[in-house]
């Protein structure tokens, strides 16, 4: 242990690997929960340096936590409190960003600091676009990280990232770390020699095996969503059936590359804003949709009139950083609000509070067409469908939703960029939220749940008793894979793990998987499936012990000698 630090600093350089409190800050701390302590941040910058950085950690029996971009909600890839064995190290893989576009971009390799925008970037000049398009591609996350957490997304027809490509290591039960190449690219033999050709994209099309056999992404979602009359949900984290490997892993493996597919940019497609003030009225237009229609929605995403109004207000600047400096600027955003945030005189949120105070004096950043719908309806949702698809949307919608309960409009494509803006920036606005109101605020219960797919009622009334706990409560979500994010804001003074423990037995009395996208971290419990995954693919418990509750002993609490038995 006591050389670790010297060996570290040995493959990656000392200016990455980072021990001070105000350097490892940003590192430390979940985007919305969960921070602790560490023994260093390391920073390698190549898949070589990676792999000799993991195996130098696995030796010195420290625990790992891998990070990329660190745009989690839920706490999964930062360390949650003191108590790791060994103590524990944070790889951040921001420095290690490239991708290869394989298959005139029809797929992509990319490794683990690549980001969802950058690979949005390389795909564009083809007329082709990754699995997510928005929300976490605005802030930074990462490929692999999205396939790490089996992140839904907002797209209807994708479903979960997914992928049975990949390239990994694992930490076997004797401590030694295998490399396992199943990314259907022959780079050799010896781990080095694979990681050195594959950073420097030294293979071409003849080293590129066919994956027609091995899924890049969720072939079944398209059907498996439309079953609207299941008694199961269309999607959540501890589905078995997409549990492969990378995919779902949350940081029990070192993932170096993964393989996934792109697809065609949807030219002609038409977004329409719906509102109602009767739910009824949206569950019976989503069944008919899934039901009928020849073409699938692009995407469907609701919105609650008060979660409208808190991203109105506390993600009004976020929404015209994104905006007028465009995503690629944002995690220079970010780590400067993490620096500012470090500073030993400084109270805890201080640059949320700076920057609301600046939102406040940007001019309005929203469509009047918007604000009508906010005073008219409490229920917002944003259909976009395929030019494909159009005609239907709109039949349906001049017979059920025109006047009256329900009423729609169809979005320019500026009008329309702004309306998904606003909705992916809900996501931050509870943090905002807590920070400047830090007084009468005590924590945010942060909730992303999947309902049955034949659920009708999908809208959520708390009891008084707990509705009195909250100062806001706020719903949006993908409406069509029937999952949705419930960010509540409890009062100080309330218990927010008791109050979170109320409301799991309302979602279970409803049928609800959780979480639905987001990962376990450490707010959920992982349940048996999850956790028997987690088992089998880090039997030692060496990266990520404690992950969704579980236990944080080296071989999951049991005897050395049984967990290393084959």
């Amino acid at each position: 242990m006591s050389d670790l630090l010297p060996r570290l600093r040995a493959i990656v350089g000392h200016r990455h690997v980072l021990t001070g409190d105000r350097q490892t800050a940003r590192y430390r701390a979940g985007y919305r929960t969960g921070s602790g302590a560490v023994l260093a941040v390391v920073r390698p910058g190549s898949l070589v340096e990676l792999w000799r950085v993991a195996k130098a950690c696995v030796a010195a029996d420290v625990s790992i936590i891998m990070q990329a971009a660190n745009t989690g909600l839920t706490g999964g890839s930062t360390p949650d409190g003191d108590d790791y064995p060994g103590g524990c190290v944070i790889i951040s893989t921001t420095r290690i960003a490239a991708l290869h576009l394989i298959d005139g971009g029809r797929q992509a390799i990319c490794l683990p600091g690549t980001t969802l925008h950058a690979l949005e970037q390389a795909l564009a000049p083809l007329g082709r676009e990754p699995h997510s398009v928005i929300g976490s591609s605005c802030f930074g996350a990462s490929v692999v990280g999205g396939i790490c957490n089996n992140s839904g997304g907002s797209l209807v027809q994708r479903g979960p990232a997914f992928t049975q490509l990949s390239l990994h290591a694992v930490v076997r039960p004797d401590g030694t770390l295998d490399l396992v190449n199943h990314l259907g690219v022959a780079l050799g033999d010896d781990p080095e020699t694979i990681l050195r050709r594959l950073d420097a994209g030294d293979f071409d099309a003849s080293d590129v095996e066919d994956s027609a056999d091995r899924w890049a992404h969720d072939h079944d979602y398209a059907a498996h969503v439309r079953a609207i009359d299941s008694a199961t949900p269309a999607r959540f984290n501890a589905d078995a059936r997409r549990l492969f490997e990378a995919s779902g892993s949350a940081g029990k493996s070192i993932v170096f590359a993964v393989r996934v597919d792109s697809f065609p940019k949807e030219e002609g497609a038409v977004t329409f804003y719906i509102g109602t003030n009767d739910p009824a009225r949206l569950t019976r237009l989503r069944r008919t949709i899934l039901r009928d229609f020849a073409a699938l929605p692009i995407a469907g995403e609701y919105m609650h009139r008060d979660a409208f109004d808190i991203a109105d207000r506390y993600g009004k600047d976020m929404f015209v950083a994104i905006e007028r400096m465009g995503t690629a600027r944002l995690p220079r955003l970010f780590a400067a609000k993490a620096w500012v945030d470090a500073l030993p005189f400084v109270k805890p949120g201080a640059s949320d509070r700076m920057m609301q105070r600046a939102g406040r004096l940007l001019p309005d950043h929203l469509p009047s067409e918007m604000r009508r719908f906010r005073d008219r309806f409490a229920h917002h949702l944003l259909l976009k469908m395929p030019a494909s698809g159009v005609s239907e949307a709109r039949a349906l919608l001049s017979a059920d939703c025109t006047g009256g309960e329900a009423d729609h409009f169809e979005c320019t494509p500026r009008l329309a960029t702004k309306a998904f803006l606003h909705r992916f920036v809900a996501a931050g606005a509870a943090v905002r939220y807590r920070a400047v109101h830090r007084r009468t605020v005590g924590d945010i219960v942060a909730l992303d749940i999947a309902l049955p797919r034949n659920a009708s009622e999908w809208q959520e009334i708390l009891p008084p008793d707990l509705a009195e706990q909250c100062v806001h409560s706020l719903y949006y979500g993908h409406f069509f894979c029937h999952v949705f994010h419930q960010d509540y804001i409890v009062r100080a003074g309330v218990d927010p793990l008791a109050f979170e423990h109320h409301i799991w037995a309302l979602l279970d009395a409803r049928g609800a998987e959780y979480p639905a996208e987001h990962n376990v971290g450490h707010l959920y419990r992982a349940k048996p499936a999850l956790e028997h995954f987690y088992r089998r693919i880090d039997p030692r418990n060496q990266c990520n012990p404690g992950l969704g509750q579980t236990s944080r002993e080296r071989y999951w609490g049991e005897q050395q000698k049984e967990a290393a038995r084959p």
